[in-house]
């Protein structure tokens, strides 16, 4: 069978299980399969394929069909124009959260400063890693409680070559910190805490597209309100930044707690369309 014969009954079959884009998963599910980029699928479109390679293909069509993310079903996905590899026990990295790397480099617009960032809840690593590469001098410290999280964002930091520059450390929220081994020279005090916390409060879990159940549950909602987690941090961090340190975080429907102890709310990070999609913190 032809590419483009192969491509016509995918995007039949992904619009009738309901997914988004069904052209541009069938394309990108094939090119995958036959280890080609989308290009190649136009310039051979008539070509006969082996069955094998179509028997490759309609595998990994069947676990779309099921509406399994692209991103677990190729291993992959792109975030702030760099790959990262992804796998069921990390959060796929999504376009809202690139809000955050942007405000980092707003508050810090001197790429070559020896900056301390921490990522708290890193999972496929995706904030501490990109900030690791725009800041080239910056030192960062990734936590999680998940260790299965921890390896995905070991081998991808060393995929991105700034393994070096990053500690990683197995616990929960702060604890990670305070009970963290930490590599020689590390700090504890940090210019900013970037996270993207659990914010999907429990009742808008079954409202959610398909796709989130083969996500991690606990690095989606935190079983309440969706305020705890952000409670939590804006609460603790100023323990763990520097006088002028700022708290990073990305929100959703739930919205943001206006103040911590010490730390005020001094921005309300939005969209383009004008929704919200986090906040930064400082004393």
């Amino acid at each position: 069978m032809t590419p483009r014969r192969l491509l016509t009954q995918a995007i039949e079959q992904l619009q009738s299980c309901g997914c988004a884009t069904p052209r541009l998963d069938a394309e990108l599910l094939l090119a995958h399969s036959l280890g080609k980029d989308r290009s190649w699928l136009i310039a051979h479109a008539g070509d006969e394929l082996d069955a094998n390679l179509e028997h490759a293909f309609h595998s990994l069509l069947a676990r779309r069909v099921r509406r399994e993310p692209l991103a677990y079903i190729t291993g992959e996905k792109e975030f702030w124009s760099r790959p990262f590899h992804v796998t069921p026990h990390v959060l796929i990295p999504r376009p809202e959260t690139e809000h955050l790397i942007e405000a980092v480099c707003a508050h810090f617009p001197d790429r070559q400063a020896p900056l301390r960032f921490c990522d708290i809840g890193t999972g496929s690593g995706c904030i501490a890693i990109t900030l690791a590469c725009e800041y080239p001098q910056a030192q960062v410290t990734a936590t999680d409680i998940s260790a299965e999280a921890l390896a995905v964002a070991r081998g991808n930091a060393e995929c991105h070559s700034v393994g070096k520059r990053i500690n990683f450390i197995q616990g929960d929220l702060f604890a990670a910190l305070r009970g963290g081994q930490t590599k020689a020279g590390a700090t504890t005090s940090f210019d900013a805490i970037i996270s993207n916390p659990p914010y999907v409060g429990e009742q808008e879990m079954s409202g959610l597209e398909p796709e989130l159940d083969f996500e991690p549950r606990r690095a989606l909602s935190d079983g309440q309100d969706g305020l705890s987690y952000l409670r939590q941090l804006i609460t603790g961090a100023s323990d763990w930044l520097t006088p002028h340190g700022l708290l990073i975080v990305e929100t959703g429907t739930c919205g943001l707690p206006e103040d911590g102890n010490t730390l005020r709310l001094q921005q309300r990070i939005t969209d383009l369309a004008g929704m919200l999609r986090g906040g930064v913190y400082g004393r």
